[in-house]
This record gives structure tokens, C-alpha cells and sequence, in this order.
């Protein structure tokens, strides 16, 4: 039973009534309001109609909303400066820029803050009154020179966080500023980094629920760089009209600097004595890795030339991280390169025994608790092994991605499809490599580590009740809570997942090597076998003419000169007859043994009952004459090509004949003497190795094979007995069938003792039912 992370159980619905899904689904893009410091116009981009103004343009612009919706912008803004503001947002990024707006009818201009941006079909303009005697950039030059020379300094990131607070607090003069980096995408953040004024609590080290920062905010934070409230208190201002004609809907303000926040967002604010505050956005790789919050304890209107100051640090801050971890990573990198290539100065073509040979080399690269190669249905394990229905899940995972893809997790447990298997039982964490489209991987699995947090909040109480009713908690170090977080392994680190990367490369570039290396062998080996095929069938096929010729001749010398001839001549010529018989057929076994290797396979679905029919009216009368008893079991269908097992059975069953155990020879007293030949099919593994396969088995109880000379049954014209023997024979029927078995993709092997008989094993490759 996994237990789950408490910064997790905050993002629970309800709590005493409070139903923190609304915060958690609110559309806060749709808000369909700004803040009251500034005004704003959405503006058709190709007509320069009005279509949305905020309800303050009479106080701030001197012409009321509902007067200059659907009129010209021009009635506020000169056509110069209404040419300079569609410049400005024609990039659909948000661009600063100072014009001059005219306020009353008198047409006496009055200079305006203004951020263009694009929103679909509109000119998104907003507009904020400008100082009397506005700050100017260059007011800023020093303290942003500053502040990036003190991050380009920093050797890590926590060096670098606590520098980026410094500096941002010196150039905006907020009352705390802290650096908080959120765990994954969707989890709690941590105080990593903050500078404060006096007699405010720290919070260093405190952890927030996930639930503070909702997914919709997120990923408004990361598309826009900075966000600034001005007033938590202030009463913010609607639009006209509140809805979009065409769409129903509030006009989108996605990228808006006045848009106005959540009031779940602004409750959780004042109940934490915040007055004003600005978020800068910490991105890596366009995602989004924290924030740098800045707190006010008054309100606090920052201008344009600040803020872009502050968007300017954050992208140089976002840089620098990415380039310390990149260092870090290649440091880490760098000093497991000699563990990664001692891993791959062993690597063979088997690859499974030499990856995962016993010293734990793989294992501990990244300081895992266990290893694991999945490859070709097959699994093997160094450490801690893992239950088959996770390396089920894994496989199927893999299969959808690109091969060198790396996935990890330090909550196995959390995964929607993960197997029920327990944190403490099975790995908490896995990263994983494909290998191949077909689900091939490698994994590393570390177990659970129990981590002991500090809360800045009860985070399985994310409200409570308060004076004025059920509110988001109060957050502070005065209230700090104590959990343990279970169900989590050590994290991965992007230095792990670099090595991983790194050591499929490594193998990928063996393997490719190795597979143009075998590719190069079997055309060799093709090239080899056609040469050998031909040359046989040739061989034989010239060879049997002279030797009829042999024979002939020395029929005819029998026929027509015994009378003349002494008896030690006439036996002699008759041995010469019979040599030259058994030369032909020995030649014509190697015909036929060359022509398997010619020949196509023509497989089918087909009965074995029938084959073994068909083989027994061949193998029948030998087997009679020998008093040998055929035992056959229920045979299902297999997938052969019916001719060439028909010949395979013939063999086995002529073989059992043949080799059938003498009356009196009998090493197992008690047993019933009766010569028997079993056919059955069986599920059993092969000598090979992997999952059990389909196997159809032959099996006496005839004289059996001594263990010295099993590996020679299998080979062209070897005889266990001399030619006049057990029937003698040209000693190709067991070769013929070892190379039919393997025409076929499968795999043939023996198992017998002396005295006790021999079972025939064997497998007809991929589709037999394998």
C-alpha cells in the first residue's frame, strides 16, 4: 500500500467545506478584469475599430468605454502613434513603448506607459499614466551589471539562487524575495533561496502545497515572464462588453501585465500580510522550473522600464542555472566515465551475460538498487529483481517511444498505469532507455527513502476556518509542520539520465557493429553453402555414373566368366558389387541431404495425427520387425511444412527401430521389458534458454546413447554402430532431420541415458504455436 505525498493530499477538494477544485479549475485568463492603475483597449488589428475597452478609459483616457467601442482608436490615440503600437505588437510578444494619448476634448495629450501585444485578431493595448518624472532605463544599467556579473560568479545553483534574490530585492526594494523551485511539473515548491527585511519570518527550506501554484497559473507563468499585483486590495476594473460577440466568452488575457488575479490568489496573499508582490518566471528548457517571488508590505506600482529590468535578470538567471546544471551534469558525466567504459569494454554480442555480468557494474553506475535488460521477451537482473507484471507495464511504455528515449520517475507509484505492488516491496523509482521500437529497455530501479519535509502548512489542511470564515491557510515558519513523505526513491538527476543516454549510444554503435559484422559472416556463409550445396550435388550427381559403370562391369564378369575364374576372384568381384551399391547409396544421401538446403519450405497449419499416420505406413514394417510398440498422445496442429516433418518422423521412427533395446540388456530390472516409441507434444524450454515453447518429442526406451557421444548423432554420415550393425544405414537420417529442423527456425536436441532409452526433442520456429 503506497502512501501518498502530503503536498499531493493538499490539492484534496474539500476541507471543512471549502472546495479547493474551484481554485484549481478557475480560468483565471478569463477573468474579464485589470487592475485599476492602468486602462486597456483590444483593438481589430486591421480595421483599428475598438472592440473591448476597460470601464476606467473615462478617467484615465477622457473618453468613456462605451463611447469608443466600436469606433476608431484614433479618437485616442494619433494615427503615428496607433502605427507605432501595430509595429510594436506585431511579434504576439508583449512590447513596451511610451505615446502620447489625448484625454480630453481639448485633444491636450498626456503621456502614457503603453504594452502592445497580439491576441488573435486584436491589438492588445494597455495603458498606464506615466510618472512626472519617470525613471529612466539607464537608472537601472549599474544594479542589472551588477546582478548578472554576481550570477555569471556563481559556482552552483544554490549560489545562484541566493544571488538572484539579493540582487532582485536591491533593484526593486520589495520586502522579501525568495527563489522557489517547484519538484516536477505538477508538485509542491521549496524555499531554496531568500533575502528579507527584518522582522519578517524566514522561510528557507519550508515546503508549500502544490495546490498554492495550480496548474492554470503554471503554465500562465511559464508563457509570460513577469507578473506584478500592485494592490491586493484594489478594486479592479471590467471590460465592455464583459463577453466576445463572436465566442461568449471574457476576452482572453493570457499576456496582459494589468490582468487582475484569481481571489482565491489575492486571499492567500493578504492572509500572509502580503500588500503588492511580483513573480519572475524561472524557465529550463521551456519549461517551467520555479519562480522568483518578490513580497511587498505596502503597494507598490512597478513601472515598465523595472519590469522589463526584471524580465531581463530572469531570462539571464534562467540561462545561468541551465548552464550550471549543464556543467554539473557534464562533471557528473565525466566522472563515471570510467565506470561507463569499463561496462562497455565488456560488451559482447551476448549482450544480456555481458551487460549484466556479476560485479554489479550496471547496477551501481546509477547508484541503483537494481538493473534490469528486457530484450526480446526475455529479462535478466542484476540486484534487486521487479515484478513481471511492471516489466509488462514498462514494456508497453517503451514501445511508444523513439529508441535512446529516457523516462524516469521517483514516484512509481503515482504512474496511472502502475502495477499494485507497494513502495516497500518493489522499486519507488525507475529510469528507463528504450532500445527499439518493439519495447527493448534498460532500467535502473532505486526503493522507497522516506524524506522528512517541513511544511509551511498543515499540507493535509489547506484551509481553514477563520475569522471570516473558511480561508487558504496562513503560511509562516511559526507554523511549521512536520511530515514524512513516503512512496518517493532519491530523484533522478539530469546527470543520471545524460549517463543513460550516453551508454545506449555506446551500445547501439556495438550492436550495429557487431549485426554488420554477423551480416558480413552469413553472406560469407551463404555464399559458403551455395558453393558446398552445388558442389555436392554435382559430386553425387557425376559420381553415380561411373560407379553404375563399376558395378555393371562387374556383373557381367560374374555373369559371363565365373566359370573361368578361381573363388577367391568371384567373391571379390562380388564385394566390388556391393561397395559400389553402398557408395550409391551414400550418394544418393548426400543428394538429397543437398537438396534440403535448396529447396523452399512450404509451411502450413497441419494435423500432426495425420503426419504421424503418414510416417508410420514407411516406418510401420521396421518397426513391426523389430517389435517395437507405438505409444501416441492427443497431437494438436502445428506450423510445418507437412512433407519435410513427414521426413522427420520417418527418421526418428526408423531410428527407434533400429536402436531398440536387446531381450536380456535391460539395465532397469523392474521396468516392463516391452520395446515401446512415444510421440507426444509437450511444452518444455529449450537448451537455449527463454519462455517454454511447443516441442514435439520422440521417445524409446531403446538402448540409448552414451553422454561421449551425443554431440556426434547429429552429424553427416557418423554411425554410433559399424555398417553391418543395428541395420546398418548410411548414417544421414539424424543430419537430414537436424537440418530440416532448422530450415524450419527451430531448435533440436536429445536426452538420453544408456540402458533407459533416447528422447528426440524438438521446435518448429515462430508460428508453430511456439
Amino acid at each position: 500500500m503506497s502512501h501518498p505525498d502530503p503536498g499531493r493530499e493538499a490539492e484534496a477538494a474539500a476541507a471543512m467545506g471549502f472546495d479547493l477544485s474551484e481554485c484549481v479549475q478557475e480560468p483565471i485568463h478569463l477573468l474579464g478584469r485589470i487592475q485599476s492603475h492602468g486602462t486597456l483597449l483590444a483593438v481589430e488589428a486591421d480595421t483599428g475599430t475598438v472592440d473591448t475597452a476597460a470601464l476606467n478609459t473615462g478617467r484615465l483616457l477622457g473618453i468613456e468605454a462605451e463611447e469608443l467601442v466600436g469606433g476608431p482608436v484614433t479618437r485616442v490615440l494619433s494615427p503615428e502613434g496607433w502605427a507605432e503600437a501595430l509595429e510594436a505588437g506585431a511579434q504576439h510578444e508583449a512590447v513596451s513603448l511610451v505615446l502620447p494619448v489625448s484625454t480630453d476634448a481639448a485633444g491636450a495629450p498626456r503621456m502614457f506607459d503603453a504594452t502592445a501585444h497580439r491576441q488573435g485578431p486584436f491589438l492588445i493595448l494597455e495603458c498606464e499614466p506615466r510618472a512626472v518624472a519617470p525613471p529612466h532605463f539607464a537608472r537601472y544599467y549599474q544594479g542589472v551589471r551588477r546582478a548578472l556579473t554576481r550570477l555569471r560568479t556563481s559556482t552552483s545553483a544554490a549560489e545562484c539562487c541566493q544571488a538572484a534574490t539579493r540582487e532582485i530585492r536591491a533593484l526593486t526594494g520589495f520586502d522579501r524575495v525568495v527563489a522557489y523551485r517547484f519538484e516536477g511539473e505538477d508538485g509542491p515548491g521549496e524555499v531554496v533561496a531568500e533575502e528579507l527585511t527584518d522582522g519578517h519570518e524566514p522561510w528557507l527550506g519550508l515546503w508549500f502545497p502544490a495546490s498554492d501554484v495550480p496548474p492554470q497559473a503554471r503554465r500562465l507563468y511559464r508563457d509570460n515572464w513577469i507578473r506584478v499585483i500592485a494592490d491586493v486590495d484594489d478594486v479592479s476594473v471590467g471590460l465592455h462588453p464583459p463577453r466576445q460577440a463572436g465566442s461568449g466568452l471574457p476576452l482572453d488575457l493570457s499576456n496582459s501585465v494589468l490582468r487582475t488575479v484569481s481571489g482565491f490568489h489575492l486571499e492567500y496573499l493578504r492572509n500572509i500580510g502580503v500588500k503588492s508582490s511580483m513573480s519572475v518566471s524561472v524557465l529550463r528548457e521551456g519549461e517551467l522550473w520555479g519562480l522568483i517571488a518578490c513580497h511587498g508590505d505596502t503597494a507598490t506600482t512597478v513601472s515598465p522600464e523595472l519590469r522589463a529590468a526584471c524580465e531581463f535578470f530572469g531570462v539571464a538567471f534562467s540561462l545561468q542555472l541551465a548552464a550550471i546544471e549543464e556543467r554539473q551534469q557534464a562533471e557528473a558525466l565525466a566522472a563515471s566515465r570510467e565506470r561507463l567504459d569499463r561496462i562497455v569494454s565488456r560488451v559482447t554480442s551476448d549482450l544480456e551475460t555481458s551487460l549484466l555480468a556479476g560485479d554489479d557494474a550496471l547496477r551501481t553506475l546509477l547508484n541503483a538498487d537494481g538493473a534490469a535488460l528486457c530484450r526480446g521477451g526475455r529479462s535478466h537482473f542484476s540486484g534487486m529483481t521487479v515484478a513481471p507484471a511492471l516489466l509488462e507495464t514498462l514494456q508497453a511504455h517503451a514501445s511508444g517511444l523513439a529508441p535512446g528515449t529516457v523516462w524516469s520517475t521517483d514516484r512509481l507509484s503515482e504512474e496511472p498505469d502502475r502495477p499494485g505492488d507497494g513502495p516497500t516491496r518493489g522499486p519507488a523509482g525507475v529510469l528507463m532507455v528504450t532500445l527499439s521500437r518493439s519495447g527493448d529497455f534498460l532500467a535502473w530501479f532505486r526503493r522507497e527513502r522516506p524524506i522528512a519535509r517541513q511544511w509551511a502548512a498543515d499540507p493535509s489542511k489547506p484551509v481553514q476556518a477563520g475569522p471570516r470564515g473558511e480561508r487558504l491557510t496562513p503560511r509562516g515558519s511559526g507554523a511549521v509542520f512536520r511530515a514524512v513523505v513516503r512512496g518517493q526513491s532519491p530523484p533522478w538527476t539530469p546527470a543520471d539520465r545524460a549517463t543513460a543516454q550516453e551508454l545506449w549510444r555506446a551500445l547501439t554503435g556495438l550492436v550495429l557493429r557487431h549485426e554488420a559484422e554477423l551480416r558480413a559472416l552469413n553472406d560469407r556463409l551463404r555464399v559458403a553453402n551455395a558453393d558446398l550445396d552445388s558442389f555436392a550435388h554435382a559430386a553425387a550427381h557425376d559420381l553415380k555414373e561411373p560407379l553404375r559403370g563399376i558395378s555393371n562391369a562387374a556383373a557381367f564378369v560374374i555373369e559371363d566368366a565365373a566359370a573361368d575364374l578361381d573363388a577367391t576372384t568371384v567373391r571379390r568381384m562380388h564385394t566390388m558389387r556391393r561397395l559400389a551399391g553402398r557408395m550409391d547409396e551414400l550418394l544418393d544421401s548426400l543428394l538429397h541431404f543437398a537438396r534440403l538446403g535448396r529447396g523452399g519450405l512450404h509451411r502450413v497449419r497441419v494435423p500432426l495425427d495425420r503426419v504421424l499416420d503418414s510416417a508410420l505406413e514407411v516406418a510401420g514394417d521396421r518397426l513391426a520387425e523389430a517389435q517395437v510398440r507405438v505409444i501416441r498422445r492427443d497431437l494438436p496442429e502445428v506450423y510445418a511444412d507437412e512433407h519435410r516433418l513427414h521426413e522427420v518422423l520417418v527418421n526418428l521412427l526408423v531410428n527407434a527401430a533400429k536402436y531398440a533395446a536387446d531381450r536380456g540388456d535391460r539395465t532397469d530390472r523392474t521396468e516392463h521389458t516391452d520395446r515401446t516409441v512415444e510421440v507426444l507434444v509437450d511444452t518444455l524450454r529449450t537448451p537455449a534458454g527463454g519462455t517454454p515453447r511447443q516441442t514435439v518429442v520422440v521417445r524409446d526406451n531403446g538402448i540409448g546413447i552414451p553422454a561421449d557421444r551425443q554431440g556426434e548423432v547429429f552429424e553427416l554420415f557418423r554411425r554410433l554402430h559399424g555398417p553391418g550393425e543395428r541395420g546398418g544405414g548410411a548414417g544421414v537420417g539424424l543430419a537430414i532431420v537436424k537440418r530440416i529442423i532448422e530450415r524450419h527456425g527451430g531448435e533440436l536436441w536429445l536426452d538420453s541415458e544408456p540402458g533407459r532409452g533416447t528422447s528426440f526433442c524438438f521446435t518448429l520456429g515462430q508460428g508453430g504455436g511456439d
